[in-house]
């Protein structure tokens, strides 16, 4: 009897482990489940991104309302970026929030460290938190310097044994607030490659953003979040979300893009299938890791036959994560067969990550086109649907294009069974990235 309860205690516990592996493979590839979008069963009835209505639906799925009463400030690359940046900073005078995905030591986190150090010394509270994952090479001598001069440091979802399940989802978002009332938001990071004018090697082509108004008060919101969840502290009160004063309101309406994982179909997944399908003449993508699920492909492939002129701008061979690249170019032969245009940036790493439809409703943010950024991981990304900020992005994303190479249908028909063989393997992975 013996024998057998104990083989039976062993059956019993290689069953337990399969199911706990297959529940931890579902968990790490889940991708998001919307396919198409409707209105009264007709897809030809979903409202346009320059309809009122677009703006109010697209809040009531994504919780981002619009708000009026903002200022935008489209920076591009390190160049527009780190002046105003360290400007504000140096300005501040009661608190400053920062929160970054990926950071290394270098001279760009170093002139960081400086600043929050001679602010925190001068009686600001300032607060810092670094994803656990993507900013770990600045563990030692950086963040104890930091902590040394009185900034108030944490780290977000550090790995565990225990905590191994939720190793994939990943706080990719970038906030940074000053005294309540300037924000910033954007792909960059405290590493030295996004310093320069984006048109060069080493030199990142990035797209951030500057805002000020009722939206800031949003974006500190998202770094409040992860503040509790890392300090166990909930941030309140007018030091940390201020009234905003009548001259600091702008003309622009813009809300926050706050997206997180959920177990259905996500904010950020919805947000993209309501702005692809509410595009009606151009749909301009700028995009760093653009690997599109085959629902994804469908609804650019749907907007480019009903006339809309779709193109996508992403990383060529300067990339910084050549699966990425392979597994998103697996995909291009439907697209360019379906009448979507693809070019890949030449100079360097494009890591920019914006959408503009019809020039009037953007995003610029830190949420990339894969299923990593829509499945997994908490992105920040300001919306408006301001003609202004959209005219901006327009012109950049057609500036881009002359230091970019577009791909064709036929040419890609043309690549090498190798080639073919390696997207496919990468392809397979897409899940994952």
């Amino acid at each position: 009897m013996t024998k057998w309860l104990r083989r039976i205690s062993i059956a019993f516990g290689v069953i337990v482990l399969l199911g706990l592996a297959l529940i931890g493979i579902l968990s790490t590839t889940r991708g998001t489940p919307v396919r198409s979008v409707f209105a009264k069963g007709d897809p030809s009835g979903v409202p346009a991104v320059t309809d009122s209505v677009f703006a109010r639906t697209m809040g009531q799925y994504t919780s981002a309302p619009v708000e009026p009463g903002n200022r935008i400030e489209v920076l591009a690359n390190g160049n527009g970026t780190y002046p105003p940046l360290w400007r504000d900073l140096r300005a501040a005078k009661r608190t400053i929030t920062v929160q970054m995905y990926y950071s290394e030591p270098g001279a760009t986190a170093d002139t960081m460290a400086a600043i929050l150090i001679e602010r925190a010394r001068a009686g600001v509270r300032v607060l810092v938190l670094l994803d656990a994952f993507g900013s770990g090479p600045l563990k030692g001598e950086w963040t104890d310097r930091l902590v040394a001069g009185r900034v108030e440091l944490k780290w977000l979802r550090p790995l565990h044994w225990y905590s191994l399940h939720k190793a994939s989802q990943r706080s990719h978002a970038r906030v940074v607030v000053v005294d309540g009332r300037v924000g910033y938001t954007g792909g960059f990071g405290l590493a030295d490659y996004w310093q320069g004018d984006g048109r060069s090697k080493d030199h990142w082509r990035e797209t951030n953003v500057r805002v000020m108004g009722p939206v800031v008060g949003q974006l500190q919101i998202a770094f409040a979040v992860g503040w509790a969840e890392a300090a166990g502290q909930l941030l309140t009160g007018d030091t940390f979300f201020p009234a905003i004063a009548f001259e600091e309101r702008g003309p622009t309406q813009a809300a926050l893009l706050h997206a997180m994982p959920s177990v259905g179909s996500t904010q950020a997944e919805r947000f993209l299938a309501l702005t692809i399908s509410g595009a009606r003449r151009t749909l301009y993508i700028t995009n760093s890791y653009f690997v599109p699920d085959d629902d994804f492909r469908n609804l650019l492939v749907r907007a480019s036959r009903r006339g809309v002129d779709v193109r996508v701008l992403t990383t060529g061979e300067e990339t910084d994560i050549k699966s990425t690249l392979l597994a998103g170019r697996n995909s291009y032969e439907q697209l360019l067969a379906g009448g979507v245009r693809i070019y890949e940036y030449v100079p360097t790493m494009m890591h920019a990550k914006t959408i503009v439809a019809d020039g009037v409703w953007s995003t610029i943010g830190s949420m990339n086109f894969d299923n990593r950024s829509l499945a997994f991981n908490n992105e920040t990304n300001i919306v408006t649907p301001d003609p202004a900020v959209g005219a901006v992005l327009d012109s950049m994303f057609l500036g881009d294009l002359k230091f970019a190479r577009e791909r064709t249908l036929e040419e890609f028909k043309r690549r090498s069974l190798w080639q073919r063989a390696k997207e496919n393997v990468a392809a397979t992975m897409s899940r994952l990235l």
